[in-house]
């Protein structure tokens, strides 16, 4: 048994732990006897707690986390910078723009059109990632294009939310764009897991272009492989992941950067191996915050985009530290 199987056997183990605890543990505490209730009838009002509430939103933390995960270690493979994250290239913020027009536009009231509206937004940017890929080979402007992109879609955001004629419908952008796995069903986890398996699809195929990339271009162009369809197939994986993220969970920060970091050591930096790994370890950590942030004793529940960009932007810093140190010698 290799050491990727063994840490995604680990990981895996961690992450039914952390399902349970998160169905188990919540902010309003169960006596021994509601908890047998909702184990032995479906029911009951604790069932309904477990099984319709705390069950789907863990679950669906665990997919949004995954998806963040892979993405991340996809769009550092691809550009061949370990900073690089699903924002980096401006997917999760023309998806959170693609939601905010539709928030504002009155689509809320349309069951699952805000997510639609998340998707197409998503898919919009992959689209022209894709085409400017075919015209910047190197990673360096791709990374260029896609902070143009990212900083335009925000701007568009502010400019929608400034607009907003609604306080109501504000509220809502702003709820969106703070990130948040509340009140997530099973028909949430239902529509986001085949997006996030086809994500994960198209990263397995673009697995081992990636790892050919850590050789540099010319290396890879050696390798017979075809780097134009690998660059391809890695920015549909990262779009896709990160569109149906968002489109779900809003905009949460620094799962994509931190999970593959989490791992990189146990794989060797190896940029195939580093996929399922990376998910996994990005799963653990959105059930792990969105745990905290139920459990945190606040008045109003922490939102879990702030949550986890209050972790994630110390271990930012010290990524970037640790890599500043590595390019002075």
């Amino acid at each position: 048994m290799n050491r990727t199987v063994r840490l995604c056997l680990v990981l895996t183990g961690l992450i039914v732990a952390a399902l349970a605890l998160a169905v188990l543990a919540g902010e309003t505490a169960f006596s021994v006897d509601q908890y047998a209730a909702a184990f032995g009838d479906p029911t009951s009002g604790p069932a309904e707690v477990l099984w319709q509430v705390r069950a789907p939103r863990a679950v669906c933390a665990l997919v949004v986390g995954a998806a963040l995960g892979l993405a991340g270690a996809v769009m550092q493979g691809l550009l061949r910078n370990p900073l690089a994250d699903p924002g980096v290239l401006g997917v999760s913020a023309t998806a959170a723009l693609g939601a905010a027009l539709a928030i504002v536009l009155g689509a809320a009231a349309v069951p699952g059109l805000v997510e639609l509206s998340a998707l197409a937004g998503a898919a919009l940017a992959g689209g022209l990632l894709i085409a400017a890929s075919r015209a910047m080979r190197a990673p360096e402007a791709l990374i260029l294009f896609g902070v143009a992109l990212s900083s335009f879609a925000g701007a568009a955001t502010a400019l929608i939310f400034n607009l907003s004629p609604s306080p109501i419908a504000s509220a809502e952008v702003m709820s969106w764009l703070l990130g948040s796995v509340q009140n997530r069903s099973w028909v949430d986890v239902a529509w986001v897991t085949p997006a996030v398996i086809v994500a994960a699809v198209f990263a397995a195929l673009s697995g081992s272009g990636l790892r050919m990339l850590t050789l540099g271009d010319e290396g890879a162009a050696t390798s017979g492989l075809n780097m134009g369809r690998i660059r391809l197939f890695a920015l549909i994986a990262a779009a896709v992941a990160t569109g149906a993220a968002v489109a779900v969970a809003g905009v949460i920060g620094f799962v994509g950067l931190a999970a593959p970091h989490l791992v990189r050591a146990a794989v060797r930096s190896d940029a195939k191996r580093i996929l399922a790994p990376s998910a996994l370890a990005g799963g653990l950590m959105l059930i792990v915050a969105d745990l905290l942030a139920r459990l945190t004793p606040t008045d109003q529940e922490l939102k879990l985009g702030v949550f986890t960009a209050l972790i994630g932007a110390p271990l930012f810093a010290l990524i970037a530290w640790r890599a500043a140190r590595e390019w002075r010698l």
